[in-house]
């Protein structure tokens, strides 16, 4: 089918809007717009609603920056939780794969990005000053580095370590068992458990 020559400019705007998403082309947007006509108003309706009340009632967690139903996520507010070390992650889908290990029992600081000059993303647009202030504060023995293994999480890992390594804690990060150039939500839950069980302390770039 050709998705030059809409019968309809309502399906067309829809088209265009589902295609706006990462990952998703005109067919697919196409199918998934013809999926919801031929469901029902109700369920329609409740589709909408809950994207509407996702964007305007979500939260940020005050603590670590992932994503909320509350103030305060279900994690940091855990008092089961080891408080004594913080994982840093990139963004909140590194929080679920780690979180789908079962192997930390930390809290996290969700940075929301790396540092990506060719982005044009600097320390300034990433949440740094909220995680120097829980070192700062005191109370944290260990900071976890788990970043993706690129260049950018590279990069980022040592602007942490230089940045944190004047506090009397202790810096770690992944063992290579994620491989050179993953990123952490595609990684398999046995090899990212086992890359935060056998973590080993942050070596600085020659």
């Amino acid at each position: 089918m050709s998705f030059n020559g809409f019968p309809s400019k309502l399906l067309e705007n829809a088209v265009n809007e589902f295609s706006s998403l990462p990952g998703i082309g005109r067919k697919t947007a196409f199918r998934l717009v013809m999926n919801l006509l031929r469901r029902n108003s109700e369920e329609v309706r409740r589709f909408g609603e809950t994207l509407i009340k996702l964007h305007e009632e979500i939260h940020y967690c005050k603590i670590c920056h992932n994503i909320s139903d509350n103030e305060i996520c279900n994690i940091c507010s855990d008092k089961n939780r080891d408080r004594t070390m913080i994982c840093v992650v990139e963004s909140i889908q590194d929080v679920l794969a780690i979180e789908n290990t079962r192997q930390f029992k930390g809290l996290y600081h969700v940075l929301g990005g790396i540092i990506s000059p060719i982005d044009g993303i600097g320390p300034a647009d990433l949440k740094f000053d909220t995680l120097e202030e829980k070192v700062k504060t005191g109370g944290i023995i260990e900071v976890i580095l788990a970043l993706s293994t690129t260049m950018e999480g590279d990069t980022t890992n040592y602007y942490l370590y230089r940045r944190l390594g004047k506090y009397d804690v202790r810096i770690t990060t992944l063992a290579r068992g994620v491989a050179i150039g993953d990123e952490l939500e595609y990684t398999d839950e046995i090899t990212l458990g086992r890359s935060i069980m056998n973590r080993t302390p942050f070596i600085t770039p020659v």
